[in-house]
């Protein structure tokens, strides 16, 4: 229900106070001849119930009082019930929106924390719904935390520096964290707040410059983001390569007249049974139209274009390229054996 609904209703009551007291002040001057201000003294004594002068002397007189008086009760009960919901409402709203917000959050595993929901946030957030990506929201801004609410996020009004905040936003449960607030400072501390609880925990922040970059990442983050950085990177490849640097955003993002391409990374787990296998016996291109780009080797080096005879280890990370359907069947060629005959029985 709308506070502009519960004012109404505030202003009806006042409305038929007034009229109750217009009424009483008429009826008693004329009931009893008494003066004008003797009888709107009558008419609000017997309307608040705080008791009468004089009875009045009138058999008729007597009777109207006892409408007023009821009638006073009447108004009375009505603005205690408009005051007494409207509190309640409020409060038991609060209380009850509290409560939902943290079991949203209780019930979130291998989420990412977003600290910080301005344009990079929302951004990071955007991308996260894209690809069904559970996150949390933690900003100091009531505006920004309403926002996050209205885009259906699970949300925490709170400061990502704080240790009890970041619990709250289910820390010990999340995969990553994102440090996304404006300002290099609180980006930092986030960092450590974050680092500090979880040794194990994937953090990306971002930073204005090289040297809050490099603080940041002796701070403990995985990797460190300068969008003015980028910005500017990719401003100098639409001069000087004009014609990649514009394949590459209509392969990534709208979709032009070609399909939008995803690039994914997929683990090599002792589950999947391909650890010892070359990249050609898998027939990668051949079964699933994807292109492995990349591999990431268990040392954090990079093996880039990667080919035929090239032999995956468990742990390694390969990266590959294609289209939402071929990244898709990618990621099943990668899939537990158990998941793959099953899909394959079922197929």
């Amino acid at each position: 229900m709308s506070s502009a609904f519960h004012w109404r209703r505030f202003l009806w009551a006042l409305l038929a106070f007034a009229a109750v007291l217009l009424v009483g002040t008429v009826a008693f001057q004329v009931l009893l001849g008494e003066g004008w201000v003797d009888s709107f003294y009558r008419a609000v004594v017997s309307t608040t119930l705080t008791g009468l002068d004089t009875a009045p002397d009138s058999d008729a007189g007597k009777i109207f009082t006892v409408v007023l008086l009821f009638a006073g009760v009447a108004v009375f009960f009505y603005i205690a019930g408009v005051v007494v919901d409207v509190i309640t409402r409020g409060v038991l709203g609060d209380v009850f929106g509290e409560r939902r917000r943290r079991k949203e959050i209780e019930e979130l595993r291998d989420h990412v924390i977003i600290c910080g929901y301005g344009r990079v946030g929302r951004s990071v957030a955007a991308e996260f719904r894209a690809t069904s990506t559970p996150y949390a929201v933690v900003d100091v801004t009531p505006e920004s935390v309403a926002l996050a609410q209205r885009e259906g996020a699970a949300v925490v009004l709170g400061d990502g520096t704080e240790d009890d905040d970041l619990e709250r936003a289910g820390i010990h449960r999340a995969r990553g964290l994102v440090a996304s607030v404006d300002s290099d400072e609180k980006n930092l501390y986030i960092t450590l707040s974050a680092r500090a609880q979880r040794p194990d925990l994937f953090i990306v922040a971002r930073a204005s410059n090289e040297a809050a970059a490099s603080k940041i990442r002796l701070a403990g983050a995985n990797r460190v983001v300068q969008p003015y950085s980028h910005a500017g990177l990719q401003l100098a490849k639409l001069v000087v390569r004009p014609q990649v640097a514009d394949f590459l955003g209509i392969a990534t993002t709208t979709g032009g007249s070609m399909p939008e391409l995803r690039f994914e990374e997929i683990e090599v787990t002792p589950e999947c049974g391909l650890a010892g296998k070359t990249i050609g016996d898998l027939r990668v291109q051949d079964v699933t139209g994807a292109v492995i780009v990349a591999i990431r080797r268990l040392d954090g080096s990079f093996e880039v274009t990667p080919g035929s005879d090239e032999r995956l280890q468990e742990g390694e990370v390969v990266i590959g390229v294609g289209t939402s359907e071929e990244m898709s069947r990618l990621e099943g060629l990668f899939a537990p054996r158990q998941a793959r005959v099953e899909k394959a029985e079922l197929g």
